[in-house]
């Protein structure tokens, strides 16, 4: 099996990311469909996967073989279905689609959790940082036009009618800076928070051993 996924595996890698609509006759004829379950298995993809095949080369009049992927995706849910492939699947945000047999879904859904669990507190911590620059980078812009309007303000040209405008402006610039400030004080604790929250987390997840 693995000789065999090894050559399928480079003519196929470009279909399998882009979906079997794109399979030729050719491909369809040529398609080792034990291969191709064994990749679906292997990716923890569904059944109805193979209805996506069957409908890409039934354009072509060319009949999927049920048998032979169902057989090769059972072999490649026993590679997926690992509780060390469930852990790199949450912790890389993916989802888990019930494919597992009952015997080996328990071991694999704690492992997928503990690593969906990481993957949602690292999350937490880059979301806190992404807003802290966002909000930054709007306090620079009103910073930015409270120092025009200040200059304008003293400019002998200014009218006193224009003066009035500008410091009303500068008046709603001083609450705008204020409360950008405020938020991003907010920010910086809940991303402290969020950063104990992670390294606690990641220390247990050391004793797991995934």
């Amino acid at each position: 099996m693995d000789n065999r996924l090894k050559v399928i595996g480079a003519a196929f890698a470009m279909l399998f990311m882009s979906g079997c609509a794109t399979m030729s006759s050719d491909e369809c004829v040529a398609t080792d469909w034990s291969a191709i379950g064994y990749e679906d298995g292997a990716r923890g993809y569904t059944s109805d996967r193979f209805s996506k095949h069957r409908k890409a080369c039934a354009k072509h009049g060319i009949t999927a073989d049920f048998g032979a992927y169902q057989a090769g995706r059972d072999q490649g849910l026993i590679e997926y279905c690992q509780p060390g492939r469930g852990f790199d699947v949450g912790v890389n945000g993916g989802r888990y689609y019930g494919v597992c047999p009952v015997n080996e879904e328990a071991d694999f859904l704690d492992a997928y959790n503990v690593g969906h669990q990481l993957y949602t507190l690292r999350r937490n911590v880059s979301h806190a940082s992404s807003a802290i620059s966002s909000k930054q980078h709007d306090l620079e812009g009103v910073e930015d036009a409270i120092i025009h309007a200040e200059a304008a303000l003293i400019d002998r040209e200014t009218t006193t009618e224009q003066r009035i405008i500008l410091l009303a402006e500068l008046k709603d610039l001083s609450e705008d800076k204020g409360r950008l400030e405020a938020e991003i004080r907010d920010l910086y604790e809940q991303r402290a928070h969020h950063q104990v929250q992670l390294e606690n987390y990641q220390a247990t997840v050391v004793d797991y051993g995934y």
